[in-house]
């Protein structure tokens, strides 16, 4: 029998030494069981825990349940993945007792590494409006911070749609940016629109509406589900727009892996994603 790695042999034992092997794989799988419940949730109250952050040190995959769906959470602290050749903490990553959805982009102490935040839906989602309520002065992020809201079919340079809060490293560069990419197997150079805004609080909303020949970007001013306090609006009607239900990414990283310029951590607070069809 097996265990975790360990090995117990039943067979030509006398009865002393079976009820000793009984009792020892008795307390290994109490073991296995402590084990198991002491694994940190990635729901906290309020910040990761100290176990998470141990945990994090690891390329172990993690969830989160945020706005109603499950979300697989980036873990990369060893090794640099995609955007930006970034390193990423599930550390960062936490929602609280309010339901509220944290990404955090921070220099880890221990290793000098500056960390970044994803997450992705388990669900995918095809036409109709996605809707995010931000909290956090996304108009003042440094150059070389981006806040992604995004589908993403996995599928690079195609079908992607994109609400990014990004001047690509430049303070010159519009802080606000949506890209639309031709669905697969279409031919077309990518659709974007970009504005600079400034908001007028901390609270903000954005959302896209997806149809088969045209894709909406909205930003407004403070929470709303109507089109009060809107500042800013594009529609993409280009003909290669994909029909593909895709997985909703929510990412908080560094353009092309250059630390923030005012050296800084960044926290922004998503307090709810909605869909509808």
């Amino acid at each position: 029998m097996k265990i975790k790695g360990y090995s117990i042999r039943m067979k030509s034992m006398g009865r002393a030494k079976a009820i000793f092997a009984i009792l020892l794989l008795f307390v290994l799988l109490q073991g296995c069981k402590k084990e198991f419940n002491n694994e940190p949730e990635l729901i906290s109250s309020h910040k990761p825990s100290d176990a998470m952050s141990t945990l994090a040190n690891s390329s172990t995959s993690y969830m989160i349940s945020f706005s109603g769906y499950d979300w697989v959470v980036k873990n990369s602290p060893l090794t640099t993945r995609g955007p930006g050749n970034n390193y990423w903490s599930a550390a960062n990553v936490w929602v609280d007792s309010r339901g509220y959805l944290h990404l955090k982009l921070a220099k880890n102490t221990k290793t000098g590494k500056w960390e970044c935040a994803e997450i992705a839906s388990v669900n995918s989602f095809g036409m109709g409006t996605y809707q995010f309520s931000i909290e956090g002065r996304v108009d003042k992020l440094d150059r070389n911070v981006v806040l992604g809201l995004f589908n993403y079919s996995g599928l690079d340079y195609y079908d992607e749609m994109d609400i990014e809060f990004a001047r690509w490293g430049k303070k010159s560069n519009p802080n606000l940016n949506c890209t639309l990419y031709p669905a697969e197997g279409s031919v077309g150079t990518p659709w974007s629109g970009s504005a600079e805004f400034a908001l007028n609080g901390t609270y903000s909303t954005y959302r896209f509406n997806r149809t088969l020949t045209s894709v909406l970007f909205q930003g407004l001013h403070g929470f709303t589900n109507d089109n009060s306090n809107l500042f800013f609006s594009k529609t993409c009607t280009e003909s290669f727009i994909s029909p593909k239900p895709m997985p909703i990414l929510l990412n908080l990283w560094l353009f092309q892996g250059n630390i923030p310029s005012d050296k800084n951590s960044v926290e922004i607070i998503i307090q709810r994603f909605s869909y509808t069809p």
